[in-house]
C-alpha cells in the first residue's frame, strides 16, 4: 500500500494497539496526546508513598495483548509479566455472607453451594451456556467490523438467524439470572456483570452473560507491577516499533474534505495525515473534532454508560479479610439502579474495593494499604458533585465500617477524589462515561458506532465509545479491526 502517513488521536489503550499494528506494517504512525503521559484511562496516581492504578482494574483476554508483541516479532513476557488469579473477587452481602468467587468453576460452584445452598451444576451449567454464548457470537460482535455484509453472510449469522433466541438478546439480564439461579445473591452476583461496561442489569440484554465465561473459564489476571504496567509495555512497544509521539499535543480539529480526511490541527498549526484514527469518545469527537459532521442519529440516540466516584485512600493498617477485588453489595440493587437512571446516586450504593498492595507490595508503605474505593454514578449532566462526593464519601465510610468492622476515619492518611467531572475533563470522555454508551437495550449491545464510516474515507474510531465496546480486551479488538479496515478498506462497513 505504500508508507501512508497515520495520525492517532489518544493514546488510550486502543490509540496505542493500532499504532503498534500499523507501523509494524511500515506506516508513518504518529501519536498525539492532550496530557503529558500516555494511557488514557489506563494511568495511576501517586502520593505519600502510595501508588493507585486509575483505570481499569480487572485483566481478561491476556493473549489478545500477546498477539500484539507476537506481530511486532517481540516476547511480550520481556514488555510485561502477569498472573491468573486464584480468587477472581471476594463478594461481601448485607446479611453477613462472604463468597469467595474462584476462578476455577468447579471450585466456584461448590462455594456457592456451601454458602448459599445454591445447586452446583446451577453454575456449572451457567458458566457452560456463558461459554457457547460467547463461542457464538466472538467472531461477530467482537472481532470483526461491524455491521458488514461478511458479518451477516457468516455461517454463525446465519445459525443465529435460524434460531435468534440463542442470542438472548430478547430479554434482559436479570431475567436470564433469575431463572439461572435459586438464590437472590446469586443473581445479584451475576447481575453485577453489566456494569463491566456500564450497563443496567435489569435493562441491558442477556446477550451479555457470556462475560462471566471470560473470568471463570478463560482466567482473570493481574500484572506483576499494577494494571499501569499494561500502558507502560504498550508504549514501550510502540517505541521498539517506531511509533512517534507528540505529548500534552491536544488536538483542535480532524480536517477533512469532500474527499474525506486530510489531517490533524494541533497546536493551530495542520499536519498532513492519510489516514486518521479517533482514540476519543464519539461524543467528544464529533461536536469538537468534528464539528462539519453530524454524528449518525442512530447513536446519537444511546444512552450514556454509567461513569464512576472514585476515592483514592491510603489506609496505614492491613486487612487479611480482603482480597485484590472486594465487593460490597447494596441491599436493594434494582434501587440503586434506578436511582442512576434519575441521575442520583442512592444511599446505600455497591462499593468495589480494589487493593493492588495486596499483590504489589511495593503501592503502599510496609503495614499499610491502597485502596481504591468506587461506586457507579450517573455520568455528569450538572449535579451538585462537590456535595455529592461529602454525602458519598460518609455512606461508604459508614458501609465498610457496618459491614467489614473497619472504621477508616482514623486510618485514612492519604485520600485523592475523581468524580464524572474530572473523569470528563482529563479523558475527554462525554460527561465523565466510563463507555462511552451502555448496553441498556435490547439490540444496544449491536448498535455501537462503527469502525469506520464509508461518508468520511480515511477516518477510523478505535476504543470504548465504539464497536465492539470498553474495557481492555475489546479496545484491542477495536485496534485490530481498525488495522485490517486500513489494510483492506473494501471490508468496512456500509454507513
Amino acid at each position: 500500500m505504500g508508507k501512508l502517513k497515520i495520525g492517532v488521536v489518544g493514546s488510550g489503550v486502543a490509540g496505542m494497539a493500532s499504532a503498534i499494528r500499523m507501523a509494524i506494517k511500515g506506516f508513518d504512525v504518529h501519536v498525539y496526546e492532550q496530557s503529558e503521559v500516555a494511557g488514557g484511562k489506563l494511568n495511576q496516581l501517586n502520593g505519600n508513598g502510595y501508588r493507585f492504578d486509575t483505570g481499569p482494574s480487572l485483566f481478561t483476554l491476556p493473549q489478545l495483548l500477546d498477539d500484539l508483541f507476537t506481530a511486532a516479532g517481540k516476547e511480550a513476557s520481556s514488555y510485561i509479566r502477569y498472573n491468573r488469579l486464584d480468587v477472581v473477587t471476594r463478594y461481601f452481602y448485607p446479611d453477613g455472607s462472604v463468597l469467595n468467587a474462584n476462578a476455577d468453576p468447579v471450585a466456584f460452584a461448590d462455594e456457592c453451594s456451601a454458602t448459599f445452598g445454591e445447586p452446583a451444576h446451577n453454575i456449572l451449567n451457567y458458566l457452560k451456556e456463558s461459554k457457547l454464548l460467547y463461542e457464538l457470537t466472538a467472531n461477530l460482535f467482537i472481532f470483526s467490523p461491524f455491521p458488514t455484509y461478511k458479518v451477516f453472510s457468516s455461517p454463525e449469522a446465519k445459525l443465529l438467524a435460524r434460531n435468534p433466541r440463542r442470542l438472548r438478546a430478547f430479554t434482559t439480564m436479570h431475567q436470564v439470572n433469575v431463572k439461572s439461579f435459586a438464590d437472590s445473591r446469586i443473581v445479584q452476583l451475576f447481575d453485577r456483570y453489566a456494569t463491566y461496561n456500564g450497563s443496567n442489569p435489569y435493562k441491558a440484554p442477556g446477550t451479555l452473560t457470556m462475560i462471566p465465561h471470560l473470568e471463570h473459564n478463560v482466567g482473570a489476571f493481574f500484572p506483576e507491577k499494577g494494571m499501569r504496567q499494561v500502558s507502560e509495555a504498550l508504549e514501550a512497544l510502540a517505541l521498539d516499533v517506531g511509533v512517534t509521539f507528540h505529548f500534552s499535543s491536544a488536538v483542535g480539529k480532524i480536517l477533512t474534505d469532500k474527499n474525506g480526511v486530510t489531517g490533524l490541527l494541533v497546536k493551530g498549526e495542520e499536519v498532513k495525515f492519510d489516514a486518521v484514527v479517533n482514540d476519543t469518545d464519539i461524543f467528544y469527537a464529533y461536536p469538537t473534532l468534528l464539528p462539519e459532521k453530524k454524528l449518525p442519529w442512530l447513536y446519537k440516540q444511546q444512552e450514556p454508560s454509567t461513569s464512576a466516584l472514585i476515592f483514592y485512600w491510603g489506609v496505614k493498617t492491613t486487612h487479611p479479610q480482603l482480597e485484590l477485588h472486594n465487593i460490597l453489595f447494596s441491599e436493594n440493587y434494582r434501587k440503586e439502579f434506578e436511582e442512576m437512571e434519575r441521575g442520583r446516586i442512592s444511599t446505600d450504593p455497591t462499593v468495589y474495593l480494589f487493593i493492588s498492595s495486596k499483590q504489589v507490595a511495593s503501592d503502599a508503605p510496609a503495614g499499610c494499604e491502597n485502596w481504591f474505593t468506587m461506586i457507579n454514578v450517573p455520568p455528569d449532566t450538572g449535579q451538585n458533585w462537590p456535595k455529592l462526593v461529602e454525602e458519598c464519601r460518609v455512606s461508604i465510610q459508614a458501609k465498610i465500617k457496618a459491614m467489614l468492622g473497619i472504621d477508616l476515619k482514623p486510618i485514612i492518611e492519604f485520600e485523592r477524589v475523581i468524580d464524572p467531572p474530572t473523569i470528563a475533563r482529563t479523558t475527554s470522555s462525554f460527561g465523565g462515561s466510563l463507555y462511552g454508551i451502555s448496553s441498556n437495550g435490547m439490540m444496544a449491545a449491536f448498535s455501537r458506532h462503527p469502525n469506520h464510516r464509508k461518508s468520511i474515507p480515511g477516518l477510523y474510531f478505535v476504543g470504548g465509545s465504539v464497536h465492539p465496546g470498553g474495557g481492555i480486551p475489546l479496545c484491542l479488538a477495536s485496534a485490530k479491526i481498525v488495522d485490517d479496515l486500513v489494510s483492506s478498506p473494501h471490508n468496512s462497513c456500509n454507513l
